[in-house]
């Protein structure tokens, strides 16, 4: 049975009783299925007078439950409201505001396993909320990231008194597909994440020798290097190295992928059914999580499911720019979705959750940004003027999706006419020693060794090692929303190799920008090995052609008329994913070796790309 252990009542910072009503409850510890206690606050609306019932808005993080997010500021206010903070501010507005840490977490007790104990915990927590004095059985949860990852993995159980969500950049669809593994290649922000938080775990700190092997290693010297037991950066701690080397070892979608808690589409026809939102962006790495969410659940579910799609990176969602580009003062959430974030959901939980009448900012199915339209000029900040706006939209895809296909050819353009001739395949040496560096892109937690965000790309146009296409510059505008597939005729030399590609919008130069700005858009990558099938693995024939198809993370933007589209083919992104060393996996120990690899452009062997061109609309 779930129980409450200890309580502390504080109310205007003077401790009481645990038996009296108090404005806010901290220091609970309340017990698992398996006995282990996790460690949680609940914040009443001052005045509470035992025995008044409310309904709970439920937040579980492992970023420490009386910490403070860098993206909870405000365009009217840059410094971050604390966690407490904001907890004060739904209990303001008639909510128990319940904050937790997960298990092995900062006040927590066990030993803290990412992702995997998500599900039951939290539904353990629901079973405690429900039978406290002050719930009155409604319960709605709230959070950021891993925050959304929990919701995500107890919404799999349908546990009784879950009756709304908001999802922010997180929960799993499949963390397989995007999260953690990405076309097969391993994300290695899961390395930055592991080493940032086995710093500050409890573990750490009530223990001098630990810590200072941690802080004796430099993440930049490892994040090129293949992690194993007692050879990495977190040898020191255990249980962070443990999980690690499980996500990386686990290469194919085998049924590790598939627990609960990392893979919600195995789920769907259980998941709660519940008014949900599931909010993302496109510089962010769970916007392709948001959707697969969306448009798994929005036929099964009565909800309403409602999907969000902003321009910003990773939980920056009062920010107008992604690293290098601005997006204008229509970017942020803030005066554009609602007020401010805090109002779009606590009037979200008034609506779904009390039944209040309560603004709708969220009124039509899916709400999503599309950038472009800006100057091209540099703001005062000294960023690209990109611009964009917002949209209403009844569907993902959108309904007047154009599936259309520019083809490559062997002058390294882009056209709507297929090949004619045969054609030498355009080549480059892939070097596990000299990968393609990551700039930008949809990615989190990668500090100190990769930042997200839109930013030049014209470096690459001098590597050899990368294949450029590129239109004409347009005569008219021309808007892209969804997935690009490169549908390609690859050859190479090695068994298994990987192929990287990048969706990028060419600014001619201007005053501000003299040799123009290559605006990267949206990623993709697939390990060959996994070209037929992510759970059965086979080589390449070496020297054989295949046929691969990449498809990218989702974008929307506007290719203005002068602009080029521009697509970019490569052979790694690194640190953004592990580099593949073109050898035999099969066979441990081998050398990463040099792979000669080719694209083959020519009449029987047609590569192209496929884009999802939306239709002028009058």
């Amino acid at each position: 049975m779930v129980t409450t252990m200890t309580t502390n009542g504080t109310t205007n910072g003077t401790t009481n009783g645990p038996t009296k009503a108090a404005t806010e409850l901290t220091g609970l510890m309340v017990a698992m299925r398996d006995g282990v206690r996790l460690a949680t606050d609940v914040y009443l609306p001052e005045g509470h007078v035992a025995g008044d019932r409310l309904p709970v808005l439920l937040e579980r993080t492992p970023y420490d439950r009386q910490g403070t997010n860098h993206g909870d500021f405000t365009v009217a206010d840059p410094e971050p409201r604390s966690k407490p903070e904001i907890a004060r501010a739904f209990a303001a507005a008639g909510y128990a505001y319940v904050l937790q840490d997960c298990r092995g977490r900062y006040g927590s007790e066990g030993t803290f396993t990412k992702y995997l104990n998500e599900a039951e915990d939290g539904a353990d927590t629901l079973a405690w909320l429900r039978e406290q004095p002050w719930c009155d059985g409604r319960i709605g949860t709230l959070g950021l990231s891993y925050g959304a990852h929990v919701q995500s993995a107890l919404a799999c159980l349908d546990p009784p008194g879950l009756g709304a969500m908001f999802l922010d950049s997180g929960g799993f669809s499949s963390a397989y597909h995007g999260g953690a593994r990405q076309g097969g290649a391993f994300e290695l922000k899961q390395l930055t994440w592991a080493r940032k938080h086995a710093l500050l775990a409890p573990e750490t700190e009530a223990d001098p020798k630990r810590k200072a092997a941690l802080e004796a290693e430099d993440i930049n010297d490892w994040i090129g290097r293949r992690w194993s037991r007692g050879y990495s950066p977190l040898s020191a701690a255990p249980e962070y190295e443990d999980y690690i080397l499980e996500q990386w070892d686990n290469d194919a979608f085998s049924p590790f992928w598939r627990r609960l808690g990392i893979y919600a589409r195995g789920w769907y026809d259980r998941y709660a059914d519940v008014p949900m939102v599931h909010m993302s962006s496109w510089y962010d790495p769970y916007s392709q999580t948001a959707i697969d969410n969306f448009t798994g659940l929005a036929p099964i579910k009565r909800g309403p499911v409602k999907l969000v799609l902003g321009p910003w990176t990773h939980g920056q969602r009062s920010a107008s720019y992604a690293g290098d580009v601005d997006f204008g003062t229509a970017a942020p959430l803030d005066g554009n979705l609602a007020p401010d974030y805090v109002t779009l959901r606590r009037d979200w939980f008034d609506r779904h959750l009390r039944g209040l009448d309560a603004p709708e900012h969220l009124a039509s199915p899916v709400r999503i940004f599309v950038m472009g339209g800006g100057s091209g000029r540099r703001t005062a900040d000294g960023r690209l003027d990109h611009g964009g706006c917002w949209r209403d939209e009844s569907a993902w895809p959108l309904a007047d999706t154009v599936s259309t296909s520019l083809y490559l050819t062997a002058d390294r353009h882009l056209s709507v006419m297929p090949p004619e001739d045969r054609r030498a395949p355009l080549s480059y040496d892939a070097d596990p020693a000299n990968p393609v560096p990551t700039l930008g892109g949809a990615i989190t937690s990668g500090a100190p060794v990769m930042f997200a965000g839109a930013y030049d790309q014209g470096a690459s146009a001098g590597r050899a090692d990368v294949l450029l296409f590129e239109t004409e510059p347009l005569a008219e505008d021309i808007e892209v929303t969804g997935s690009v597939v490169a549908h390609l005729h690859v050859r190479s030399s090695a068994v298994d190799t990987d192929f990287t590609i990048k969706l990028i919008d060419v600014y001619p130069a201007n005053a501000d920008y003299p040799g123009g700005f290559a605006m990267n858009l949206a990623h993709g990558i697939l390990r060959t090995r996994f070209r037929n099938s992510f759970e059965n693995p086979e080589p390449m024939e070496p020297g054989a052609i295949h046929a691969i198809a990449v498809p990218t993370f989702p974008t929307s933007n506007l290719f203005r008329r002068g602009h080029r589209i521009r697509i970019e083919i490569a052979s790694s992104n690194f640190p953004h994913f592990d580099v593949n060393p073109n050898v035999d996996w099969r066979v441990p120990g081998m050398a990463p070796q040099v792979a000669r690899n080719s694209v083959h452009v020519d009449r029987d062997h047609p590569s192209r790309i496929e884009l999802p061109v939306i239709p002028r609309r009058g």
